[in-house]
C-alpha cells in the first residue's frame, strides 16, 4: 500500500465523444500498467468491457483501473459523457480529487462538459483540461484554447501545446520542461523545441505563468515588476492552486495517437495533489453546511460511490478512503444506516478484473462486498460520526411501460429492476396502481435500451414495452345540484335511500372535499359516512373516461329516510345516482398532467428546441444563459412528451439534453378531451 503521498486519485470527465477513455486506456499503456493500448473502437478498452458497451462503441458505465508511475499510484476513473448516463458522472465526481475534463478539438464545449465541470466545482474538486483529438483535419488550437478563456476564465494555465494539428500534428511541446515530445508509431521522443512553435511557446508560456502568479500577491507584484518567476518559484502556488480548483491546467493532444501523454502523466504525478492536499470536502452535519477535511482524521472515514451487481459476488461497493484505512475483518459503522459492518473481502478493480487486497489506504478505491446493509451514498467509519452525505441524482424524466413476455417472470422482472436501480439510481421502476402497468424511468431513450437489454442478457427476462398511460384527471365546471334515491322492494324489507348534492369546483390542488348541511335530521347522522363513501367511490372512478374526479367539494345539504327500509348501502347507492346527474350538470371537464422542463442546448439550437417545444403545446417560460448553453425553462402537456429524448438528441445533434418533473394539471383542450374519452373507452371495453 503506497503511502498517501504518492497517490493521485483523478477522473476522466467530458461530453460523449470527447476520447476519455481513450485517454484512459492510454495513460494506463504508457504506464506500463497494460501490454497494449486499449482501444474502444477494437472493443479492447480496460474500461469499457460491458458487452453492451463494446457493441456500441461508447461509454455505458464508470469504470476504475489504477497503475504506477514512477512511483507514484495513479487510481483513475472513467466517466460516460452522455446526458443519459449523468448518474455514472455524478457518482464519479464523488471518489475523484481532480477531474481532467477532456474537450474534442474538432467540437469544442459541449452540453456533457459544463455539466461536468459544474459539478466538479459544487464539490470542491480541483479541476483540469485536456483538448483531445488535435490530429483530426481542420482543428484549431489557438480558437479551442480561446474558447476555453472565454468559458472558464483566465486561471485557465496552458502547460502543453501542439506542434502542427491535423494532418500535421507532430506531438507537443511542454511549457514548464521547456521541451518538445515528438510522438511517431506509438512511440514518443524529447527534442529540443522546434522553430515552428517558437512564437507560440513564448505567447502560451506568458499566460501559463500570468495565470500562477496570479494566486499570489506577491509574485505577482515581482512579475509586474519584470521579475519572471522560476519554475521552483511557481510550483508550490501552482499545486495549492490545482488542489484548490483556482487554476485549471490544460494540456493538449491526441490520445490515440499517444500525443501529449508523457508531459501529462508527468504533471498528474508531480502536481495533481495527493490525499494529504485536497481541499476540504463540504458536508452536511446535524442537517446544517459543514466540511470535512481528510488532514485532520486518522479514523477512518469512506464513501460508498457506486454499488455494482455482480452474478458471482452479490453487490460490489466501489468505495472511496478519504482517511484512515479499511482492512479485512475491521468493523465500521454505516452512519447513514445507523448499522456496523464487519469488512470482509476488499478488491482492486481493474476494469473487468480484480485482485484481493488485505488493506485500503488514503486517497485508494476499492470494492467491498457481502455488507448487509450498505448502498450508493452511505458513509463508513471507524469512529468520527461523519455522514459524507447522499448523492443527489436527477429526476428521470422519461418512462415507458413493460410488461414480462412470459407469464410468471413478474417476480424475476421486479427483481432484475431493483438490483438495476441499486446499480443506477437514475433508473427507476414503480408498479402504478392506476394506470395499471408497471412503468421504467430513466434519463433517455438510450438508458432505457441498455436497461432493457440487460434485463434480456443479464437477468434472462424479455419484456414487451408500451406507451405509458396518462393520468388524466377530471372536475367540473360550475355548480349543479342533484337528487339521488334508491328505493327498492324486494318483498320483506326493502331499501331506501334519498340525498340531495351540490357540487362546487375548486381551486386546482385541493382535491375532493365532502361536507353536510343537514338540518332537522332529513338524514340521520349514521347514514353521513354511507353517503361520503358513495361519492368517493365515484370520484374515484370519474364520470368522462374512469379517471379519478377532483377539485371539487360535494355537499350533502337534503335527503329523507324510511325508519325501516333506510340502510347504509341504500345511502351510498343514492349517493352515486346524485354524483352522476349532477355532474352532468356540472360541465366537466378532463385535466391533464403539465411537466415543467428544462432543455439545456447550445445557443445556435434554441430556434429550433424552441418550435417543437410550441408544436407540442409547451409554453416557454423563459430563457437562461448557463456557461456556453442556454436552458429553455417551459411547461408541455406529458402526453406530447413521449420520445422527446430521441427528438432533443436529433434537433441538436446530440449536444442537447433536458430534464423534466410533474408541475400541476390543466384542462385537456375540447378536440383532445373527445379522443381521450373514446380511447378510455375502447380500453375499458378491451380489458
Amino acid at each position: 500500500m503506497k503511502e498517501p503521498g504518492k497517490i493521485r486519485t483523478f477522473g476522466f470527465f467530458g461530453h460523449g465523444g470527447s476520447g476519455k477513455t481513450t485517454l484512459a486506456d492510454t495513460v494506463l499503456f504508457f504506464a506500463g500498467a497494460n501490454s497494449r493500448q486499449g482501444k474502444v473502437d477494437e472493443g479492447t478498452s480496460i474500461f469499457d468491457y460491458d458487452e453492451a458497451e463494446i457493441e456500441r462503441k461508447v461509454s455505458l458505465n464508470l469504470a476504475l483501473a489504477s497503475c504506477e508511475y514512477e512511483g507514484v499510484e495513479f487510481n483513475i476513473v472513467d466517466t460516460p459523457g452522455y446526458a443519459d448516463f449523468i448518474g455514472e458522472m455524478i457518482a464519479g465526481v464523488k471518489a475523484v480529487d481532480t477531474g481532467v475534463v477532456v474537450i474534442d478539438a474538432g467540437e469544442g464545449i459541449g452540453v456533457g462538459t459544463e455539466m461536468s465541470w459544474n459539478r466538479l466545482a459544487e464539490e470542491n474538486k480541483g479541476k483540469a483540461l485536456f483538448i483531445n483529438k488535435l490530429a483530426k483535419p481542420e482543428t484549431d488550437f489557438t480558437a479551442m484554447f480561446n474558447q476555453m478563456v472565454e468559458a472558464y476564465g483566465t486561471s485557465v494555465a496552458p502547460v502543453s501545446i501542439p506542434i502542427g494539428t491535423g494532418p500535421n500534428h507532430k506531438g507537443v511541446v511542454c511549457l514548464l520542461t521547456e521541451k518538445a515530445y515528438i510522438t511517431k508509431d506509438g512511440k514518443t521522443e524529447e527534442a529540443p523545441v522546434p522553430e515552428e512553435v517558437k512564437a507560440d511557446f513564448d505567447t502560451y508560456k506568458e499566460k501559463f505563468i500570468e495565470a500562477v502568479a496570479e494566486l499570489d500577491e506577491e509574485l505577482l507584484m515581482n512579475y509586474l515588476d519584470g521579475n519572471v518567476p522560476t519554475l521552483e518559484q511557481l510550483k508550490p502556488v501552482l499545486k495549492k492552486g490545482i488542489a484548490e480548483g483556482s487554476v485549471f491546467p490544460l494540456f493538449a493532444g491526441d490520445a490515440l495517437f499517444m500525443s501529449g501523454i508523457k508531459p501529462f502523466v508527468n504533471f498528474v504525478s508531480e502536481y495533481f495533489p495527493s490525499p494529504e492536499e485536497i481541499q476540504p470536502l463540504k458536508i452536511k452535519k446535524d442537517e446544517e453546511d459543514a466540511e470535512f477535511d481528510p488532514k485532520d482524521f486518522s479514523d477512518t472515514v469512506a464513501y460508498v460511490f457506486k454499488t455494482v451487481s455482480d452474478p458471482h459476488l452479490g453487490d460490489l461497493l466501489y468505495t472511496r478512503v478519504f482517511s484512515g484505512e479499511i482492512s479485512s475483518g475491521a468493523n465500521l459503522k454505516n452512519i447513514d444506516a445507523e448499522s456496523s459492518e464487519r469488512i470482509g473481502q476488499i478488491l482492486g478493480i481493474q476494469g473487468k478484473d480484480r485482485k484481493d487486497l488485505s488493506k485500503l489506504g488514503p486517497g485508494m478505491i476499492g470494492g467491498l462486498v457481502k455488507l448487509k446493509n450498505t448502498h450508493t451514498g452511505n458513509t463508513l467509519t471507524s469512529g468520527p460520526s461523519i455522514s459524507l452525505g447522499g448523492i443527489e441524482f436527477p429526476t428521470p424524466p422519461i418512462s415507458v411501460a413493460i410488461e414480462p413476455k412470459s407469464k410468471g417472470d413478474e417476480e424475476k422482472v421486479s427483481n432484475a429492476l431493483a438490483r438495476m436501480h441499486d446499480e443506477d439510481p437514475t433508473f427507476v421502476y414503480r408498479f402504478d396502481p392506476e394506470l395499471k402497468q408497471q412503468l421504467i424511468s430513466g434519463m433517455g431513450e438510450l438508458h432505457l435500451d441498455v436497461v432493457l437489454s440487460k434485463l434480456k442478457n443479464r437477468y434472462g427476462v424479455s419484456v414487451d414495452t408500451k406507451k405509458p398511460r396518462i393520468a388524466y384527471r377530471e372536475t367540473i365546471t360550475q355548480q349543479a345540484t342533484a337528487q339521488g334515491r334508491h328505493k327498492k322492494q324486494t318483498g320483506g324489507r326493502g331499501q331506501f335511500g334519498d340525498v340531495y348534492l351540490r357540487l362546487e369546483p375548486l381551486e386546482r390542488g385541493e382535491g375532493v372535499v365532502f361536507e353536510q348541511e343537514i338540518f332537522g335530521g332529513a338524514v340521520p347522522k349514521n347514514f353521513h359516512p354511507a353517503v361520503e363513501k358513495g361519492v368517493r367511490e365515484f370520484t374515484s372512478h370519474g364520470y368522462l373516461a374512469g379517471y379519478k374526479m377532483v377539485d371539487m367539494k360535494i355537499v350533502l345539504y337534503d335527503g329523507s329516510y324510511h325508519t325501516v327500509d333506510s340502510s347504509e348501502i341504500a345511502f351510498k347507492l343514492a349517493a352515486q345516482i346524485a354524483m352522476k346527474v349532477a355532474c352532468e350538470k356540472a360541465k366537466p371537464i378532463l385535466l391533464e398532467p403539465i411537466l415543467y422542463i428544462e432543455v439545456t442546448v447550445p445557443e445556435e439550437y434554441m430556434g429550433d428546441v424552441m418550435g417543437d417545444l410550441n408544436s407540442r403545446r409547451g409554453k416557454i417560460q423563459g430563457m437562461e444563459a448557463v456557461g456556453r448553453n442556454q436552458v429553455v425553462k417551459a411547461t408541455v402537456p406529458e402526453a406530447e412528451m413521449y420520445k422527446y429524448a430521441t427528438t432533443i438528441r436529433s434537433v441538436t445533434q446530440g449536444r442537447g439534453f433536458f430534464t423534466g418533473k410533474f408541475d400541476h394539471y390543466d384542462p385537456v383542450p375540447a378536440e383532445i378531451t373527445q379522443k381521450v374519452i373514446e380511447q378510455a373507452k375502447k380500453a375499458k371495453e378491451e380489458g
